[in-house]
């Protein structure tokens, strides 16, 4: 019986790409600069050879690591968290998906108007949390709803839970998922349920993703049409739009990801595991909190010797992450364009440093490999 954990540290960056400067991210490095935190510490990373990675000669590495290493290049365009994991899945994207920086056209949004029966506000690049506190009183009084976008592809709706009930939210934002594709096919439509009184409002934990569809095979559907369980923790799900995906829990944050992915450990199933950890991302590198992303890896590498010694003979441990979001970097609070590493462990691995990759999609063909399956995309194993 084999198994496959793969967790993605989302967006625990490496150090900037080649083509960094034309995303707008010269000098970025997301790794190191949680390192100059005084909370930083990583002696199990470190074991397993995060620090001998390609590129990471700004800190000792360990002179005899015990995992199978490499750093990964990004061959999709973009830098976002649905181009990165359908990369990791086997998808390259050769055409970034659409960003709005001036907000949406006035004809897509007089579509979507038209079709919730509701009117809108604010349609511009915002940052979630001060959305509701500038618009929240408009949006209570006429219960328009406060629809916003960021550097990513993203349509966000936010809503009082008393003004527009979360049901109804999650409807709205399926009826918008339908309408924006093609030109306007954004990665995610987003569900942002808030509450709370004038002045102090607060979102919820009741987001939901909608995500487009992967336009191609992914090593999740080729795992599941082999008879594979495919288990989704965290937004892997949404992220996917469930295509491939046979069983899914969410999550609360990192520390619950964590539990799951060790409740996953004991139980028994021949599949994998795709875990995405989302708090270094949206708490952290977004909000740019350097001391927060460094008590975040910190707490990752505090677990990890639990998730190690859960492994059966027959299983792999995978750490990726999907892009970086360096929260030293002061020009944009957006994701940065960088490489990210991959950790695998396991009782059958053998310790290597493989380089540099050419794409993400190396990772679905190791999991396939283990497997033996053949990829029906190009990657190539790292067994």
């Amino acid at each position: 019986m084999k198994r496959v954990f793969l967790i993605v540290l989302d967006s625990v960056g490496i150090g900037e790409m080649p083509d960094a400067a034309a995303y707008g991210d010269s000098g970025t490095n997301t790794l190191k600069a949680a390192a100059s935190s005084p909370f930083f510490r990583l002696p199990n990373l470190a074991k397993l050879g995060i620090f001998n990675l390609d590129g990471v000669d700004w800190h000792p590495d360990a002179a005899d690591f015990t995992g199978r290493i490499a750093r990964m290049k990004e061959a999709s365009r973009g830098k976002d968290t649905t181009i990165g994991h359908w990369e990791i899945a086997g998808i390259r994207s050769p055409r970034p998906l659409p960003t709005y920086p001036e907000g949406f056209p006035e004809e897509v949004m007089e579509r979507f108007c038209s079709a919730v029966g509701r009117g809108y506000l604010c349609n511009k690049p915002y940052s979630g949390t001060q959305v509701i506190q500038d618009y929240g009183d408009e949006h209570v009084r006429t219960g328009k709803l406060i629809v916003y976008t960021s550097a990513d592809s993203v349509f966000q709706i936010a809503a009082h839970e008393d003004v527009v009930p979360a049901e109804e939210l999650y409807r709205i934002c399926a009826v918008a998922r339908e309408q924006l594709q093609g030109e306007h096919g954004v990665g995610r439509v987003i569900a942002r349920p808030f509450a709370g009184a004038s002045g102090s409002y607060v979102r919820t934990s009741g987001r939901h993703d909608y995500s487009l569809t992967p336009p191609g095979t992914t090593m999740l559907d080729q795992l599941s049409a082999a008879g594979h369980p495919v288990i989704g923790v965290g937004k892997i799900r949404d992220i996917f739009a469930g295509k491939g995906i046979t069983e899914y829990v969410t999550t609360a944050g990192n520390e619950d990801g964590i539990e799951k992915t060790l409740s996953y450990l004991k139980k028994d199933f021949d599949g994998l595991c795709f875990v995405n950890l989302v708090d270094y991302d949206m708490l952290y590198g977004h909000r740019r909190d350097v001391d927060g992303y460094a008590r975040a890896l910190t707490y990752f590498d505090e677990r990890l010797p639990e998730l190690l010694a859960c492994l059966r003979p027959d299983d792999l441990l995978m750490i990726t992450a999907d892009h970086g979001c360096d929260p030293s970097y002061t020009r944009t609070t957006d994701h940065t364009r960088e490489y990210t590493p991959f950790l695998m462990a396991g009782p059958e691995v053998k310790p290597a440093n493989l380089g540099t990759r050419d794409t993400f999609a190396d990772i679905a063909a190791t999991v396939l490999d283990w497997f033996g399956i053949v990829p029906a995309f190009e990657g190539k194993s790292m067994l």
